[in-house]
């Protein structure tokens, strides 16, 4: 049995409809679940950036980005471990004012999970924290088990590569060299 590591794809595009649903295809079709999906303008003008998360193995996340990179629409895919990568998730949750107030350790939960209080009113108090999935979950389940958590929600992951630059930039980069050689 081959072991499953969390891949980070990161897939560069023009902002086209119906994308999205083409690259969800090839990953059920690998039968792989999406872990965390999100998609943004990038550094470059005019391109957006979509980053996706999910466990595969070496072989088959490989397959998956070389048939999403063969598209059309497509302007580079990649994948990268954690390793390859500076990354957050934000989190958001929502605990009632009331039982937020009693807990009387407030300000020490806030400095020890460096998180921030975006909202408060009488009915409930809105927390952000950043950071990696198991500190936001850390936060998530101290709140759960001591007042309850109203709502929460956590983003999918955003994710920049450790070198120096994109590696869309290089390949932009390398065909301009050639259409002005050529």
């Amino acid at each position: 049995m081959t072991t499953k590591t969390l891949y980070t794809v990161i897939i560069f595009s023009e902002n086209t409809v119906g994308l999205l649903n083409q690259i969800t295809v090839v990953f059920t079709r690998r039968q792989l679940n999406i872990e965390t999906l999100s998609v943004s303008p990038s550094a470059i003008q005019g391109i957006h950036k979509f980053t996706i998360t999910t466990f595969a193995d070496e072989d088959t996340i490989d397959k998956v980005v070389k048939q999403i990179d063969k598209r059309v629409d497509i302007l580079k895919a990649y994948y990268n471990t954690d390793e390859d990568l500076v990354f957050q998730e934000i989190a958001l949750y929502k605990i009632s004012t009331e039982l937020f107030i009693k807990m009387g350790t407030v300000e020490s939960l806030i400095r020890k999970h460096n998180a921030r209080i975006l909202e408060m009113n009488e009915d409930c108090v809105v927390l952000e924290k950043s950071g990696h999935y198991e500190e936001t979950q850390a936060l998530f389940k101290e709140l759960s088990d001591s007042i309850g958590v109203l709502q929460f929600i956590r983003s999918g992951r955003i994710a920049i590569t450790k070198s120096r630059v994109e590696r869309l930039s290089d390949m932009l980069a390398e065909m301009e060299m050639k259409i002005k050689g050529e």
